[in-house]
């Protein structure tokens, strides 16, 4: 049983504790004469924040304060490591109050994606943020739920009026029933 790998063999029989990350080999002479073992680097885990980072939606419609609103955005997406998503809402001239029922026709769309790509350019080269930005054509129904949904979410929505923090909703305390006659 002497011979087998591992047992009885080594550097425990001649007094030094054996030790799986340092060898004997990979020892480097000190400057006194002593041998200073080499050790590993210990690799770690990348640590991923506990909290996603915001996205900011801007309304942006071409007047003054959307444009002051994409600047803001870009601003504070960029202090708090978010995205925004700039939109721009597109309003049906016709709305007979069947709305969603007919959509708008595809060269309006990409025509208000083009402005709403210069306006973001523009918002870019005046306030230099680079950073993750979005953009997309919405219809007004679709953007109305999607503010009306943001409730309970860490989520942003800005525009020409003003611009809303949405926070998570706090839990509520359980409920605690008295017994009767208490």
């Amino acid at each position: 049983m002497d011979d087998a790998p591992g047992f009885g063999s080594g550097s425990e029989e001649q007094g030094q504790p054996a030790h799986p990350a340092v060898h004997p080999a990979d020892e480097t002479p000190a400057g006194d004469g002593t041998a200073v073992p080499q050790v590993e680097p210990v690799r770690l885990p990348l640590l991923h924040s506990r909290r996603q980072s915001p996205w900011l939606v801007v309304d942006v419609d071409g007047s003054p304060a959307g444009h002051g609103a994409l600047v803001w955005a870009l601003r504070e997406a960029a202090r708090r490591e978010g995205t925004v998503v700039a939109v721009c809402v597109l309003d049906d001239p016709d709305d007979d109050g069947l709305g969603g029922l007919t959509r708008p026709a595809r060269h309006e769309a990409a025509a208000a994606l083009e402005r709403l790509e210069a306006q973001v350019l523009q918002a870019i080269a005046e306030t230099g943020v680079v950073g993750r930005i979005r953009t997309t054509v919405l219809e007004r129904p679709l953007f109305e739920a999607l503010t009306a949904a943001a409730r309970g979410a860490d989520l942003v929505v800005v525009n020409g009026q003003g611009k809303t923090l949405l926070r998570p909703a706090v839990p509520r305390p359980p409920v605690r029933r008295l017994a009767r006659g208490a």
